[in-house]
């Protein structure tokens, strides 16, 4: 009997990369979506490549056929001139469609920590209409809510190291005082792939075991990685415009406004049991010789797709 296939949106990116190795590992088949069908493919013909055809329902809904999950971590952190909060809402909808018409057996879905308590963010209202549209598909489903993740690859922790390593002083929003939770990508990883196996519908909180306020994690990253930069308080609008001083000199978008009003508001935190193993502090020190070495750019990720996700 054939192992069952399991469709993953990205895995040649960030989540949808960790989610595959643990499926394979697994036994699973896997099949991959993805608009950077020429990023570097590290699972070589163990996966299956399909473009994310989100302008073709038939193409997309073919693509979809026989599996038995679809991980679906489709989307994007800020609105663009080359991609939106809007578009990404639209396109995951005709992902939720198609997946339907395939008859796939259950869908795993990233969404963000309180999806539903900022709908005056387009990030958390995005996420938040999206929960929505998969609970009214009917189709069984997981929703897996992440706060921050860290980890080969990624980008909010990476770019603090890259911040405290290269500029002369370190600024936190406001006092600091919010808290967030941390969890490691390949925990994460494992709980999507538990998530699979699950019947029913599910919402799950998905958070490592640290809690940190946010000026105790940029103290604590600035000890691991030795460097002597002083953290200063800044108002958040203050934060915010010396992010996009940055911005043409990394060519990215640093930080956005709304970023910044869901940190501080403590929305990447949560009482959740912790999802996975696996301490920030710890992971840092085992990576402090790279970690922020480089700096890691959204926009390039999402523009440069012949190149692999983690050195870009």
């Amino acid at each position: 009997m054939a192992a069952p296939l399991h469709v993953v949106t990205g895995a040649l990116g960030y989540t949808g990369r960790a989610l595959t190795a643990r499926l394979l590992a697994a036994g699973h088949r896997v099949r991959t979506l993805t608009n950077s069908p020429g990023r570097p493919n590290p699972f070589g013909p163990a996966l299956e490549i399909h473009p994310l055809a989100f302008g073709d329902p038939g193409a997309l809904c073919r693509s979809l056929e026989g599996a038995a999950v679809l991980h679906n971590t489709y989307w994007v952190r800020f609105d663009h001139r080359l991609f939106t909060f809007a578009g990404a809402v639209r396109d995951t909808k005709a992902l939720f469609a198609a997946a339907a018409r395939a008859g796939v057996g259950r869908i795993v879905h990233v969404s963000i920590l309180h999806a539903d308590e900022a709908d005056d963010l387009g990030y958390y209202r995005g996420k938040h209409e999206l929960e929505d549209a998969l609970r009214a598909s009917g189709l069984p489903h997981s929703i897996v809510r992440p706060g921050v993740l860290f980890g080969r690859g990624d980008i909010l922790v990476n770019n603090i190291a890259w911040v405290l390593r290269h500029l002369p002083l370190f600024g936190v929003f406001g006092d600091g005082g919010y808290a967030l939770r941390p969890l490691f990508v390949d925990d994460m990883a494992a709980l999507m792939a538990a998530q699979a196996q699950r019947t029913g519908n599910s919402t799950v909180d998905a958070v490592g075991p640290e809690r940190f306020t946010y000026l105790e994690l940029v103290r604590a990253l600035r000890a691991i990685l030795g460097v002597r930069r002083p953290i200063v308080r800044v108002p958040p609008w203050l934060g915010h415009a010396a992010g996009r001083l940055l911005n043409p000199f990394v060519g990215d978008v640093v930080i956005t406004r709304e970023e910044i009003a869901g940190l501080v508001r403590g929305l990447l935190d949560s009482e959740a049991a912790a999802a996975g193993p696996t301490a920030l502090s710890e992971w840092a020190r085992a990576e402090r010789a790279t970690l922020g070495k480089r700096y890691a750019s959204e926009v390039r990720r999402r523009t440069v797709r012949d190149r692999d996700y983690a050195a870009i």
